[in-house]
This record gives C-alpha cells, structure tokens and sequence, in this order.
C-alpha cells in the first residue's frame, strides 16, 4: 500500500482523524473473556490512559492493538489501517513497548537502537541520526557506549522507550512505561509523551501510578473486567464519579504532635461534623460536599488559627474512580 493511499484512510466518513479505533472488539482465553465488546476511538494528539485493576484487560487490548494477537471478533484500525487486512501497514505507523520488555545483554546502548533502526531499512547514516536523536530525548547520551547487561530497570526501560520511537510513530502503545523508573526519570518520561502528543503523536499508556496518568493524560478509559466503563477527557471521567465525602491530608506548621493535638481537639468539639484519623504524619478528614466542602473546612480552620502547610486529597481523581469501581 503506498503511503498516499494510507494518508487518505486516515479520515472516516465524519471526516474524523481517529489514530485507533475498536469496534465491538473480543478478546477471549478459552472459556475466559478477557475483553468484551469494546468500543474506542482515540483521535491523534491525545495521550490517553487505560487504566484498570490486574486482569481488567489492559495488556490483552494492547496485545490486539500492536498486531502481536487477533481479537476473537471485532475491527480494528491503526491510522485508519484494519490491522487484520494490512498488519504490515499499521505496524508502519505505531511501536509497542511492553511491561519489562528484555534487552540484549551482549551489544551496547548504541548498537541495539542501531540494530532496530537498520531493521527499519534506514541507511547508516539515518540510522546514526535516529538512534542518536532518541537517545537525547531519553537522557542516556552519554551512556550510549554502556552494555545493556549493566543497566538498571529504569535505564532499561528508558532504552526501551527510545527504541519504540526509533522510527518516529504516530501511534505509541505503552504497557507500565514507568515500571523501575526513578522519580526523575518518569518526569523526563511526562515530559517526552507531551512533547510527542504535541506533534501529533498518540500515545496510549497504562500504569498503575495513578498519580502519575493524572499529570500527563488528557483522556482516559476505565476498564472493569473486560468492560470499557467510563472514557473521556481525564476531568470529566474524574467529575463523573465525584463522590460526596472525599478525604483530605492536613498537614499543620510548628510542633506536629502539639498541633495535631489541637486540631483533633478542635474538630471533636464540633460533634460529628468531621470524621478524622492521625495519618501519613497529619490528619486525614472526610469532608462532605466535595470541593465546596473541602473550601469551607479550609476557610474554617485559618480562621481558627491553625497554620496550614499542606491540604491536599489523599488520592487523585482516577484513584478514587477506580477504589469505588472495584469496591
């Protein structure tokens, strides 16, 4: 297929951009379901999260998606691309990068990314250029001449990482991404998904760092055994499932347990109003009213006179989604 012919596949009939589409996609596993019936378009430029407890399903979407299984039924595109009519031409505009995917022990940094970029049929010197690009963006220039056996997980991961976009995909499917990651490392890796996403790249990342989704997603889809729950732009999933007592860590300036002692003081005089527990170094309260509420008590402990260093919730928003979809 040439690539003008795929340019032109990359519009549906709303005339829509879409970088992956799954239509009533099925994942089964002998007698078990794996996935049922998903249904997802993601457009390009977005960096969107899968989110999911372990056996929700996430892996096995990805699998479908990277060409490396078949659904059990269902369509699905890459770019516009069925990936069971033309799998060599949606592999063109992806990469994949696996949970913990090995590194081979007996080439250097460089001569690995070399080996995969020549594999692209890309000269010697476009190689050079790639592998010496990617190894900039993931911070390991000047360890390019280290052997992949001496590296650390997260250095692994990140050589990983500046493999799957050695040759520049409009699609990136990335499964636990951050797994051994350092915490500057998973910053360098927020700062290179969005500056991807803003060139038009789409990247789809699953993790367990709830946290860590929540700084660099613009959308997100919930799966529950096998089932596509909720999905959209990350604060509107949030909001949807904002519940009405939310918990929130205080943390209070000078002595902590002199002061702690004071605020439990405090809030016991106010009957039930407050439900608290010393926690994490402060005190962790349940707040009625969701962020109204959560101002109110704010406003009303500053004027108490308690000297508040942090206030903030105990778990971010896809974090609370997820506890109350699991409980």
């Amino acid at each position: 297929m040439k690539t003008s012919n795929t340019q032109n596949q990359l519009l549906d009939a709303d005339g829509q951009q879409w970088a992956i589409e799954a239509e009533n996609m099925r994942v089964d596993y002998g007698d078990m379901v794996a996935v049922r019936g998903l249904n997802l378009k993601i457009p390009f430029g977005e960096v969107y999260g899968l989110v999911g407890a372990n056996g929700a399903g996430k892996t096995s979407t990805f699998s479908v998606w990277a060409t490396l299984m078949q659904p059990t039924y269902g369509n699905v595109k890459i770019g516009g691309v069925d990936i069971l009519e033309h799998p060599a031409e949606a592999r063109k505009m992806m990469a994949y990068m696996p949970d913990l995917a090995p590194v081979p022990s007996d080439l250097k940094i460089w001569e690995f990314l070399d080996l995969f970029a020549r594999s692209y049929g890309y000269s010697r010197k476009e190689s050079a250029r790639r592998w010496k690009k990617c190894l900039e963006m993931v911070d390991l220039w000047g360890k390019k001449d280290d052997f992949c056996k001496n590296l650390s997980r997260g250095m692994k991961q990140r050589v990983n990482l500046a493999k799957a976009i050695i040759h520049f995909p409009k699609v990136l499917i990335l499964d636990e991404p951050a797994s051994g990651m350092d915490p500057q490392s998973r910053a360098k890796l927020r700062d290179i998904l969005k500056l991807m996403a803003a060139d038009g790249t789409t990247v789809v990342i699953s993790s367990h760092i709830l946290n860590e989704l929540s700084d660099m997603c613009t959308s997100v889809g919930i799966l529950h055994k096998g089932e596509l729950l909720d999905n959209g732009p990350l604060q509107e999933v949030v909001d949807r499932g904002a519940s009405d007592v939310n918990e929130m860590l205080v943390l209070l300036a000078g002595d902590q347990n002199t002061e702690i002692e004071k605020l439990m003081a405090f809030l016991s005089s106010k009957s039930d109003a407050f439900a608290a527990k010393i926690a994490k170094g402060g005190v962790i309260l349940k707040v009625a009213g969701s962020m109204k509420g959560q101002a109110e008590l704010l406003t009303l402990l500053t004027l108490e006179g308690f000297h508040i260093r942090t206030y903030v919730p105990t778990g971010s928003g896809i974090e609370q989604r997820l506890i109350e979809i699991n409980q």
